[in-house]
């Protein structure tokens, strides 16, 4: 357990440090001799085997070929999701709002090295098609199980324990995700939240419910505009 604490605190070091370079305006930084510093990038992610390439060729297909109309996560999000996964060795994951899929093969490319499996929600049948056939592609559909429908009502139907838990969906219903999913988290658990920035309004009650209770830990990684809030419930 306290190594995979340690890969936690090392991965979430490296999402602040995300935040923090993309937050920092062009040429905000002196050099020593008075000239602006680079700006500090992730670059591309560099597959380890072929089966990753693969998937990440898939990926990058997704972003060019089908974003329009889907609302997918940016790349570095992706990327985020990724991370944190892989980091606390996550054996499932549920998703609330599958689209095409995007955000769900980037969670899948930590899964297949962790063992573990994801549960993927989206009420859309067309959208819900063409994540299947996306997940084909990338080679990941043996670990989704995708439940077409209200994930309202789907998600009374999972059991516990669950890893991280990702909304991307309904913002005026992210409340009631969190009520009925946060029993089934387990203790060191994660909770995110895609836009817990650029949608403050609809998502009031579930930000005050995650920053005030006192079972639950939450920062906000400001990577962008719309915002990732990251939940941990406390052991």
């Amino acid at each position: 357990m306290r190594l995979l604490a340690t890969a936690f605190m090392a991965a979430f070091a490296i999402a602040l440090l995300a935040y923090v370079t993309a937050a920092q305006p062009p040429g905000g930084q002196e050099g020593r001799r008075g000239r602006a510093a680079a700006p500090l990038t992730a670059g591309s992610p560099l597959p380890k085997t072929e089966a990753e390439k693969k998937i990440l060729a898939v990926l990058e297909d997704m972003r060019l070929n089908q974003a329009r109309g889907m609302q997918n996560v940016p790349p570095e999000d992706g990327r985020l999701l990724r991370l944190l996964t892989e980091a606390v060795g996550a054996k499932h994951v549920v998703e609330i709002g599958t689209s095409n899929g995007y955000s769900a093969i980037w969670f899948c490319l930590a899964l297949r090295t962790t063992g573990g499996k994801l549960t993927t929600h989206e009420i859309d049948a067309r959208r819900a098609a063409l994540a299947r056939e996306n997940f084909r592609r990338a080679g990941v559909d043996k670990i989704v199980t995708l439940v077409e429908g209200d994930a309202h009502k789907e998600v009374a139907k999972l059991q516990g324990p669950i890893d991280v838990v990702f909304l991307d969906a309904d913002k005026e219903g992210y409340f009631d995700y969190l009520n009925k999913l946060l029993p089934l988290v387990r203790p060191g658990g994660l909770i995110l939240a895609h836009n817990a920035r650029s949608a403050a309004g609809p998502m009031k009650k579930y930000l005050e419910a995650v920053t005030t209770r006192a079972e639950l830990e939450t920062l906000f990684l400001h990577m962008h505009a719309a915002g990732i809030g990251v939940t941990l419930k406390k052991r």
